[in-house]
This record gives structure tokens, C-alpha cells and sequence, in this order.
């Protein structure tokens, strides 16, 4: 009886110690953005954009190096944050520059996951923010196997869709177009491609004949809509939207509208300048037998053409590099 006594005593001890510390941890402080940034931060955000633009892939290292400093002298710089998750992203998503690829590339997802919990948390309801924090948790939550990991990022995904449509559909499919073709969250994947560029027009576009060029004269930098276009973040938007679109319908078979989806990105007035159209012009050429190559498990190719943009080594780069 008395053994019994001292079990429920220590038990209760045990939960009052537990719900003092969810007490403590709850009403904690929240960390607040800063209202101004520094002269270190805005040094290495020249230095970021400079790599980041030029597709300098072998330069991550010191990018990260400087924005790290930057960082930790200022921890409620939410750009600075975002930057070096970026950088993780990048490194990670285009490792297929790296031979051989070292296994310790997967930390990058657990650091681009750590850094945007942190933008999102200094800059709540920031809709890109959002989208990569959900692209970052996948990725992480498919290095470990953790389902319920996937299920949160999944939902944070469907968050960052409603809160920018234009910008995170496009990220949402992205991260999941290397799904097979016949599951569920690659028809997913491809629907919201799809969906996509209906929002960016505002209008339905045909599925059999899905010409852009009636469309052009909607471009813009400003608002929401500028999502759909070229900027100066993301100087050829464009052309990389529309060759991964068109990589996603080659790995579902459809590569009579995959050529069309793919010359869309002609359309663009810098696609002459654009540094990847020969990789576009290959896959118009070579979509049918590019069909069983997007399809292959690893999801990669012997040649540039024959890898899924997401798994080349111009993931990223299709879209930011000048």
C-alpha cells in the first residue's frame, strides 16, 4: 500500500514538473524581426545574389560562411535566415553536380528546414516563406521516412497554396514531381501545374492546345501575378516553369502536349538569353524517349536531357541564373 502511495506521489510530481515546463516553454517571449538590418547583413545579401545569379554552385560555402556571420550577430534578421536556407536548398536539390554525392549532402534539408522555421517564425503569414518551409520539411521528412513528418509538411504545403496560389502551386508540384507517375501525389502534382496557370491567366486554359501566346501581353512585375513572370529574383521564371511542366507530362506519357507546354517557354523576350534552351531544345526532340528515363527509379538520366529538372544539376538554376 505504502509502494503504491510513493508511485502515484511520484507520478503526480511527474506531471506537475511536465506541464510546468509546457507552461514555461508556452509563455515564453516570442522572438520579434528586426525593424532594421546591418551593415554585415547587407554585405552578405550582395554576396548571396551575386552567387545565387550566377549558378556559382562551388561558391555555397562561402555565401553560407558570410551569411552565417551575419546571422548569428543579428538572429532576428528574418531575410538573412531565408538566405541561408536557400543556399541549403540549392545545395541540396542540385547535388547532382557533385561526384560522387557525399551522404552528409541530406544535412542541407535539415538546416533549410531549421533557418525558414525561423523566417516564418520572425515573418509570420510570408506566403514564400511558407511555400519553401513545407518544400524543406518534405524533403527532410523523406530522408528520415517519417510519415507523420510528410503529413505536417503536406499540410503546410495546402497553407502556403491558399495563402499565394500563384507562387506556391507551382513550388508545391515542384517538390513533388520526382512521386511516380501513377500515384496520387504526382496526378496531384501535375494537377496543381495545371491549376496553376489557369490562376496566372485567370482563365481555363486548353489542356490539347495550351499556346501561350494570347497570354503574353498579361505580364507583369508587380501584385501577386508577377509570380507567373520574369523578375529580377528569377530572371528566366518563365522558361523554367514551362520546362518542368513539360518534364512532368513527359513522365506521365503525354509528350504531344508536353512539346507544347515546352514551346512555351520560347515565348519568353529572354529566352534567347536564357542559358539553358539547348537542355529545352533537347527535351523537345528527344520527349518520347525521354518518357521511360523520367520514369527510371532514380529519376536520372546519363545525359542533361534525360533528367527531370528537379533532379538536374539546374534544378534551381533554370529560373535564377542570369
Amino acid at each position: 500500500m505504502k509502494m503504491r502511495l510513493v508511485l502515484v506521489v511520484v507520478a503526480a510530481a511527474s506531471m506537475l514538473v511536465s506541464a510546468c515546463g509546457y507552461v514555461a516553454e508556452h509563455t515564453a517571449p516570442r522572438k520579434h524581426a528586426a525593424t532594421s538590418r546591418s551593415a554585415l547583413a547587407i554585405r552578405a545579401d550582395a554576396l548571396f545574389w551575386s552567387t545565387f545569379h550566377g549558378g556559382r554552385y562551388e561558391d555555397i560555402p562561402s555565401a553560407l560562411e558570410a551569411l552565417t556571420g551575419a546571422y548569428v550577430a543579428s538572429p532576428n534578421d528574418d531575410l538573412t535566415a531565408a538566405h541561408i536556407a536557400w543556399l541549403h536548398i540549392w545545395r541540396l536539390t542540385e547535388r547532382a553536380r557533385l561526384a560522387p554525392v557525399p551522404a552528409t549532402i541530406t544535412d542541407d534539408a535539415v538546416l533549410a528546414r531549421r533557418y525558414f522555421e525561423e523566417a516564418v517564425a520572425l515573418k509570420p503569414g510570408e506566403p514564400r516563406y511558407m511555400g519553401f518551409l513545407a518544400s524543406a520539411t518534405l524533403a527532410d521528412a523523406s530522408i528520415h521516412q517519417d510519415e507523420r513528418l510528410t503529413r505536417r509538411g503536406y499540410f503546410m504545403m495546402l497553407d502556403a497554396i491558399k495563402a499565394w496560389p500563384e507562387f506556391n502551386l507551382f513550388t508545391a508540384g515542384y517538390v513533388l514531381s520526382p512521386q511516380p507517375a501513377g500515384s496520387k501525389n504526382f496526378q496531384r502534382a501535375l494537377a496543381w501545374q495545371w491549376r496553376d496557370v489557369d490562376v496566372c491567366v485567370g482563365a481555363k486554359v486548353d489542356r490539347e492546345n495550351p499556346d501561350f501566346a494570347r497570354f503574353m501581353g498579361l505580364a507583369t512585375t508587380e501584385g501577386r501575378k508577377r509570380a507567373c513572370w520574369n523578375s529580377w529574383i528569377a530572371p528566366h521564371n518563365f522558361e523554367g516553369f514551362f520546362m518542368n511542366m513539360g518534364d512532368m507530362l513527359v513522365k506521365a506519357g503525354d509528350t504531344q502536349t508536353a512539346r507544347k507546354i515546352y514551346a512555351n517557354a520560347k515565348l519568353s523576350p529572354t529566352y534567347s538569353q536564357w542559358p539553358f534552351r539547348e537542355a529545352l531544345e533537347l527535351r523537345i526532340r528527344d520527349a518520347d524517349d525521354n518518357v521511360r528515363a523520367f520514369n527510371a527509379v532514380t529519376g536520372t538520366g546519363s545525359a542533361a536531357d534525360q533528367r527531370l529538372m528537379i533532379n538536374s544539376t539546374f534544378a534551381c538554376m533554370a529560373c535564377h541564373q542570369q
